[in-house]
């Protein structure tokens, strides 16, 4: 999925370098050389536009590959996105008059690029759903860890096709006996037979029951060969810590930490967070007067907080519930319409407001822009006895956003905190500068769009 968004991407920024070229030989009758475009305003000209288009075409997810859109949403959804681009270039061509493209050429070139985006997606999408073109998986294993990897197969939108089952000796059947294949042949045939691109290794148990000689065959013959944890994985961006050994985090690939790494990671957010801090400066004496008046107490919410190598911290928010909310409770999570919230700490909620003083945090060092959400020491006990590997997302900085509050809702049960750590355990895994700055432009999503508030 990460290849077909590079590519949708990739196409983009070649729709738009050769849109603006179009509109260029309409309007004007010719094109302009590449040293007008290799000069630092032609360049930033470029930069800029491409920008916006890529930023807009992600806010109205042109780029969410789960997400199936009908011809006239994918319509309506390219026209809002070019809008907005249209509005955004226009704002900076205000503020930097030097770099302007004209209003008549720019739209000309965003009309033109709207058309050819959406020709282009719809080419990448019949791609990825044509059965022809979708890589076929043999899921190794009868019993419920098959079932589960092959309805997930079924159930997801990620180019691949369910070639069937192949029990083996001792499994139990979980699964329909009509997409067991087989037949008494030896894996390698079945493969073959069934035109398989992936085996995806499900045995319930290996032991005594793994056709290691078969599944080197399939190997050496061409075909791809996973485990069921790195498949998940590949296909939902979380990770099946149920069906995870601690071998499987030693000599998997991922969990790489590099002194750049950590550098360039610390000074995104110094810098970060100090023009962050800047820019909110004019809204912070509005927001304390709202609390103030709406409700009795302090300004400020300090709660001691769990984060990087399991030690507490204190960190800041601005108040968004009754300043006794738990004097009767003690330590619980926010529910759905919890009473506890004032009005104005709804809003605040709601468009994440309440969150700006962990700026400051950020700052101190205690906490980074994106990572595992920091958890309160009393529900990191709780959690840490119930839930296997929960230790692991305190080896990096909680982060103000992360993967798991963008990709899930406000958690507020163990169930939510085991679905949340899948989530967390993927970004650790993953970390990168590219995931960090998907991370923060999800989250953008969800503050415009309200979502996962409570």
């Amino acid at each position: 999925m990460k290849k077909m968004v590079i590519l949708l991407i990739t196409g983009d920024i070649v729709c738009t370098v050769l849109a603006l070229g179009i509109a260029y030989l309409v309007r004007f009758g010719t094109v302009p050389g590449m040293e007008s475009f290799l000069s630092l305003a032609g360049a930033v000209q470029l930069v800029l536009l491409v920008v916006a288009v890529i930023f807009s075409s992600f806010m109205v997810e042109f780029y969410n590959v789960d997400k199936d859109m009908k011809l006239r949403e994918r319509i309506a959804h390219s026209a809002i996105s070019l809008s907005v681009s249209f509005l955004i270039l226009s704002a900076i061509f205000y503020l930097a008059p030097d770099l302007t493209i004209g209003r008549g050429l720019l739209a000309m070139a965003l009309v033109i690029l709207c058309l050819w985006q959406i020709l282009w997606h719809l080419f990448c999408r019949v791609s990825l759903y044509h059965p022809g073109l979708a890589r076929r998986v043999l899921v190794l294993g009868t019993g419920p860890l098959a079932r589960e990897i092959g309805g997930l197969v079924s159930a997801t939108n990620h180019n691949h096709v369910l070639a069937g089952y192949f029990g083996c000796t001792n499994e139990p059947i979980y699964v329909p006996s009509h997409h067991i294949v087989g037949n008494g042949d030896g894996l390698v045939s079945a493969a073959l037979r069934e035109r398989t691109d992936k085996i995806v290794v499900s045995l319930s148990e290996r032991r005594g029951a793994f056709p290691l000689s078969e599944v080197l065959n399939c190997k050496f013959s061409g075909i791809e060969v996973i485990d069921a944890p790195s498949f998940y994985e590949e296909i939902t961006g979380k990770l099946m810590i149920e069906n995870i050994t601690p071998s499987w985090f030693i000599f998997s690939n991922g969990f790489r930490r590099t002194g750049f790494g950590r550098i360039m990671k610390r000074s995104t957010d110094l810098v970060l967070s100090l023009v962050g801090i800047i820019l909110v400066l004019p809204v912070l004496p509005f927001i304390a007067l709202g609390i103030r008046i709406t409700s009795p107490g302090p300004i400020l919410f300090r709660q001691v907080r769990v984060g990087q190598g399991d030690r507490p911290f204190a960190l800041y928010k601005f108040r968004s519930m009754r300043a006794d909310a738990e004097k009767a409770s003690g330590a619980v999570w926010a529910q759905k319409d919890d009473p506890r919230i004032t009005r104005f700490g709804k809003f605040l909620r709601t468009s994440r407001l309440d969150e700006l003083p962990q700026l400051y945090n950020v700052l101190r060092g205690d906490m980074s822009l994106v990572g595992p959400r920091p958890e309160r020491p009393e529900f990191v006990d709780k959690l840490k006895e119930v839930i296997p590997y929960y230790s692991e997302r305190h080896f990096v900085k909680p982060g103000v956003t992360g993967w798991a509050q963008v990709k899930y809702p406000y958690g507020a049960s163990v169930d939510d905190a085991i679905e949340k750590l899948r989530y967390d355990l993927y970004y650790i895994k993953n970390m990168s500068m590219l995931l960090d700055i998907i991370i923060v432009l999800e989250t953008i999503k969800v503050v415009l769009f309200g979502r996962g508030s409570r």
